[in-house]
């Protein structure tokens, strides 16, 4: 479907227009999501029915708190308008692992 960097706090609208929207959170500052962000837009090209969103979780509060992030990296899916599952991690076989298993449902 699509690859998008949100830079307003519209998380939620992207959540509720879009079946599957796989979300991760990151933060300039955060050394282990530079890292993981372009393995992340890789995986979204694999899935084309899946929206693949990164936000900043500090400059978008209300989209921080959709997922109760306390943790960076933190990948999180969203089906239907509902969080069924999240994680935290900077290893590219655990991120596979995630999307795989919330994009196959």
């Amino acid at each position: 479907m699509a690859f998008v960097e949100l830079d307003t706090d519209t998380l939620q609208d992207e959540i509720s227009n879009n079946e599957t929207v796989l979300v991760q959170y990151s933060a300039g500052w955060c050394g282990n999501c530079r890292i993981m962000k372009p393995k992340f837009k890789k995986f979204a090209q694999d899935h084309e029915n899946v929206k693949f969103i990164v936000i900043d979780a500090e400059k978008n509060p209300d989209s921080r708190k959709l997922a109760n992030v306390d943790n960076l990296p933190t990948f999180a899916a969203f089906k239907n308008g509902e969080l069924v599952q999240q994680t935290q991690t900077n290893k590219t076989e655990v991120l596979k692992s995630f999307i795989d298993e919330t994009t196959s449902n």
